[in-house]
């Protein structure tokens, strides 16, 4: 089957939905990212509201040239920029002919993924586009927010009013600080700890590579320690922490499951899990995704912060962060199609997740269960 015209065309059109994820308050484009998508000629649909909730009227909009418009006529343009995954209610949007850029964590939302193959949608996910040195460059913002957020999170959450066992994560004078033990020391793991080591906590940072850990050397600071990771030292450190935070991440596939049940029930009562990995499915056991309404659920004692979204929170920064390195690609996209566009840009390819109603990622293919087609495939 040809590819859709517009993944070899430029796009006339982009839309910008309000997102109806719940308690996600983003949106996929500031009004600086209008006024520089509508100086190169292309007309930019903002429903009306989507920016509310960051703190962006229609009016900042509209004089940066949007269009105002509604969900319909946003979703009805070639391509639609998001911020999460499309829900249920707008699966019935997806059509052959669309382009959608999101973050879409198939892996962890395996019903969207089929949703997106049944309607034969181009999708391209924020968290696959790769470049060259392995780096994660539409994630990566939204990663230094969530783990600074982790530190803060479990912060409060290890105080006693708020279920916690009452230990002020940087200790005082002849009191010892809270243990963290950080699960990954990528973009959320280096974040976490850094802010946590910044609070005065005690803090462990576990990694496979000792590559990584000897690049974060430079910047350690305070009472932090880089380990290599293996399962016996997990098993030591997690049932001494106060605090845990699983930050691993594998592009495209569910995350591994680091800590299991029988170690949770291990680890002190009142003590706190801050699961960042959950968007991929979870790294603790015992996690399950919670929402910013009702953001912690306790088993065993041990209370689990698991949001999705957790970058959600501070939308305003969280949205001039994304908009500041999506842009680009979204006007590379427009301007010259999705197709041209791998030229200039050819990390996106690894961002081709479906196209054609065929899986374009590897390790979402296997997340979900299905074959691979190469994504340059797709694109004829």
């Amino acid at each position: 089957m040809a590819a859709p015209p517009t993944l070899t065309a430029p796009m006339a059109t982009i839309g910008v939905p309000t997102e109806i994820k719940r308690d996600e308050r983003r949106v996929a484009l500031s009004p600086d990212g209008v006024q520089e998508l509508v100086g190169q000629g292309i007309e930019v649909r903002v429903q009306a509201g989507a920016g509310i909730g960051a703190g962006i009227d229609d009016e900042a909009f509209a004089a940066a040239g949007a269009r105002l418009v509604s969900r319909e006529e946003a979703w009805a343009a070639h391509l639609v920029v998001k911020v999460k995954e499309p829900q249920p209610e707008e699966f019935t949007y997806l059509r052959p002919d669309l382009v959608l850029f999101t973050y879409l964590h198939l892996a962890a939302y395996p019903d969207v993924g089929r949703a997106l193959l049944e309607a034969g949608t181009t999708a391209v996910a924020y968290e696959t586009v790769q470049l060259e040195d392995g780096s994660l460059p539409l994630l990566a913002p939204m990663s230094e927010i969530a783990g600074r957020l982790a530190a803060q999170v479990g912060a409060h959450l290890l105080e006693r009013p708020h279920g916690g066992r009452g230990v002020l994560i940087g200790g005082c004078t002849g009191v010892r600080p809270a243990r963290v033990v950080v699960l990954g020391a990528g973009t959320v793991g280096w974040n976490a700890a850094r802010i946590a080591a910044g609070m005065d906590a005690e803090v462990f940072l576990l990694d496979r590579s000792p590559q990584r850990l000897r690049s974060r050397e430079a910047e350690r600071r305070g009472r932090l320690v880089g380990l290599v990771s293996s399962r016996s030292l997990v098993e030591r450190l997690v049932p001494a922490a106060d605090l845990v935070v699983g930050a691993v991440l594998t592009p495209g596939s569910r995350a591994p499951m680091l800590v299991d049940e029988a170690l949770v029930q291990r680890m002190k009562p009142g003590s706190v899990i801050v699961d960042v990995a959950i968007d991929q499915g979870g790294c603790i056991a015992t996690s399950r995704e919670t929402t910013h309404t009702d953001p912690v659920h306790t088993l065993h004692g041990v209370q689990h912060y698991a949001v999705g979204n957790m970058p959600g929170a501070v939308p305003f920064t969280s949205t001039e962060a994304l908009v500041s390195v999506t842009l680009p690609y979204i006007m590379v996209m427009a301007g010259r199609g999705l197709a041209e566009a791998v030229t200039d840009r050819p990390e996106l390819l690894s961002g081709l997740n479906t196209a054609d109603g065929a899986v374009c990622h590897p390790g979402v293919a296997r997340a979900l269960g299905v074959a691979t087609r190469h994504p340059m495939a797709c694109l004829r």
